[in-house]
């Protein structure tokens, strides 16, 4: 009997995306964990494998198809022996011209209850990449066939679906890779006035019409969300950073024959994860209806993309040098930009960077990225006079700062400490080093 190829879910929040390309045709026979089709989610563009051997029947979804539901049927495999033609009229007959309309969550149920059941269905390359990763695949929910768990599934589990946590956190990633059968929120407008109200508004006026993208969507959904949502309050400093750009100066000068060229968001990531661990009341997430603190420091830093933006997470950022910051900086950057990062490569983290120095904004509030509790806004660094501690007048280098904070997981004091704490290592660059 021909078996129903889905729409998986790539990622927690996916709940919809674009079937990019095919790398299989009807007829061609596939084995467990051959990718057959390439699908862009809202942040990138990722492969999709064959969770058993068989041999694909027909394509009930075009190449280029945008906003298929997750577990919409996209494809029939055929068991060996059976043609082509016999299953493809009844099943293609209704998903094939709507894909997006078809949801079928129904598929969904059993996939999840045959996972708990006494045999725990899983690809080969799902089992191998769980037990490289240390997930546990009891865990997951799988979006193959018959609930089968797949290489997508196990790269979209989150690091607390192996780590013990409390009940709530621990369902949230396996919830969501199953696609729960809600309302898809973040593909919908933010809240305001309606396309034709706007329209009228500009009536005579020459304007080109924009199609929001599946990124564009998000992120306007989600920070219109986050607003709306989280109690924002915000904490301004300056920095004085002569002595690192001193210091800086002279550490690249020693290491040019290493090929590393070390920036000042290389140093303010770095004090950033070291003040998370001086400060760990700062390093917290808000979680519904709990806190969740983290004990490594995981920083997020904001990369500008065509259309939107990536938040990638450098992860256990205290642990590494200051040119390991930067060569994964640069990695990531360059991949965010090409869209191939992958789910557990953006998401997590209690803290992220926003910087728009390098664009000679001198200072600027950011919006905090849920569920993190806080984000810094770094302006450029500007020479102007300021007064010295002892009273004279003296040029120097100062650099704006703003911190917004969750008030939910974060007062002012312990927010202000937070800051300070970011201040005293810039202030101080060659004890980061200690």
């Amino acid at each position: 009997m021909p078996v129903e190829i889905l729409m998986p879910a790539l990622s927690p929040t996916m709940e919809e995306g674009t079937l990019a390309k095919w790398l299989v045709a009807p007829g061609d026979r596939v084995k467990s964990g051959q990718v057959i089709a390439e699908i862009e989610t809202d942040k990138a563009t990722m492969e999709f494998e064959a969770a058993d051997d068989g041999v694909m029947g027909p394509l009930l979804v075009a190449a280029g198809t945008a906003g298929v539901k997750v577990n919409a049927p996209i494809a029939l495999l055929l068991a060996e022996g059976e043609t082509a033609a016999a299953p493809a009229a009844p099943a293609a007959a209704a998903p094939a011209p709507t894909p997006a309309a078809a949801p079928a969550p129904a598929p969904a149920a059993p996939a999840a209850a045959a996972g708990k059941g006494g045999r725990l269905f899983a690809s080969p390359l799902a089992r191998r990449l769980a037990a490289e990763k240390g997930v546990d695949l009891a865990r997951i929910a799988g979006s193959g066939p018959h609930g089968r768990i797949v290489k997508a599934d196990v790269v979209a589990a989150r690091p607390a679906v192996a780590a013990p946590a409390p009940a709530a956190a621990e369902s949230a990633a396996p919830a969501a890779a199953a696609a729960p059968p809600r309302p898809a929120a973040p593909a919908a407008a933010p809240a305001g006035a309606t396309a034709e109200q706007v329209m009228k508004m500009l009536q005579g006026r020459a304007y080109e019409e924009v199609a929001l993208d599946g990124m564009r969507r998000t992120v306007a959904a989600r920070l219109t969300e986050a607003k709306q949502t989280i109690p924002h309050f915000y904490l301004r400093r300056e920095v004085a950073i002569d002595t690192l750009l001193a210091f800086r100066a002279d550490l690249n000068a020693r290491l040019e024959g290493r090929g590393v060229k070390l920036s000042v968001n290389d140093f303010i990531i770095k004090a950033c994860a070291m003040a998370l661990q001086s400060v760990p009341a700062a390093n917290t997430v808000w979680a519904g209806d709990r806190m969740l603190r983290l004990r490594p420091s995981d920083v997020a830093v904001a990369v500008a993309v065509e259309g939107g933006l990536f938040t990638p997470v450098l992860r256990d950022a205290h642990l590494k040098s200051l040119s390991a910051l930067s060569a994964e900086m640069k990695d990531l950057a360059a991949r965010a930009r090409a869209r191939k990062l992958l789910p557990q490569e953006y998401l997590g983290g209690s803290f992220a960077i926003s910087n728009l120095g390098m664009f000679g904004i001198e200072s600027f509030d950011a919006v905090i990225n849920p569920p993190h509790g806080s984000i810094l806004a770094v302006g450029a660094g500007v020479r102007r006079p300021v007064i010295a501690p002892d009273g004279a007048v003296a040029a120097a280098t100062m650099m704006a700062m703003t911190l917004s904070v969750d008030h939910r997981v974060i007062d002012g004091a312990l927010g202000a400490e937070f800051l300070k704490a970011i201040i005293a290592n810039l202030e101080n660059p060659m004890a980061m080093l200690a």
